[in-house]
């Protein structure tokens, strides 16, 4: 995918989130597109951010500390997919926003590593809405007390939610899904206090109109971007 594509795609994404935003009765302004860089090269990564991409999220914490080090700018990173507790130490500090808190050891070791350094880490709690077994996070039911107990950790912030849909071929399959978890954020910003509930993380390169439609203030999307993707490697 050579430069033109990449901008003509980030073009799109952004017309069609403020179309959609604006069909719903929504602000597009609060929406944040987080540019998804899994198996991206550098290359293409610093063409989005030349369209003025600042978001960039990372399923994999070995390539994350692969490409920041390389993208010399003010960036915000994101790492989108499952932390283990012992790559912790390497990413906090690293990050804007932490999506896969889905455990109480995880909030633990986020919360020793944020506090050994002076700082509180953002993070977000993952839910497994859909309930498969592939997917990592807290069911809903746990989330509330997971919530109101985390909140009490002085080295992490809880600012919001975030799930992975099924993949589907239909979109509107996965409506439900967004449905409850935004019932769950409102219900939580309501119930728990001391809590800031600011972000939605849902919806993805197939699904982000819908998540939209839902209440979503941050979309993941990678392909809907860079297209099909030429492999980084990053050491392991």
């Amino acid at each position: 995918m050579d430069r033109s594509d990449i901008r003509d795609n980030i073009i799109r994404l952004r017309r069609e989130v403020y179309m959609t935003a604006a069909n719903v009765g929504r602000s597009p302004s609060g929406i944040k597109i987080v540019a998804v860089t899994k198996n991206v090269p550098v290359e293409a990564i610093l063409i989005a951010l030349e369209e003025g991409v600042t978001d960039l999220g990372e399923n994999r914490v070995q390539e994350l500390l692969a490409k920041e080090p390389i993208i010399s700018r003010e960036v915000n990173w994101h790492l989108i997919g499952h932390l283990q507790t012992n790559k912790v130490k390497t990413v906090v500090g690293k990050t804007k926003l932490i999506h896969s808190l889905d455990s109480w050891r995880l909030a633990l070791e986020i919360h020793r590593r944020s506090a050994d350094l002076g700082i509180v880490s953002g993070v977000l709690v993952q839910v497994n809405v859909s309930g498969e077994k592939s997917k990592y996070g807290l069911s809903p039911a746990e989330v509330p007390d997971f919530i109101a107990d985390a909140s009490d950790l002085g080295g992490i912030a809880i600012r919001g939610l975030m799930t992975v849909a099924p993949v589907v071929d239909d979109p509107e399959e996965v409506r439900p899904v967004f449905r409850d978890l935004r019932g769950l954020f409102e219900g939580i910003r309501q119930t728990v206090p001391g809590v800031t509930m600011e972000y939605l993380s849902m919806g993805m390169t197939g699904d982000y109109r819908v998540a939209v439609e839902e209440g979503a203030n941050i979309l993941r999307v990678g392909t809907g971007i860079f297209g099909g993707r030429a492999v980084f490697q990053a050491a392991d």
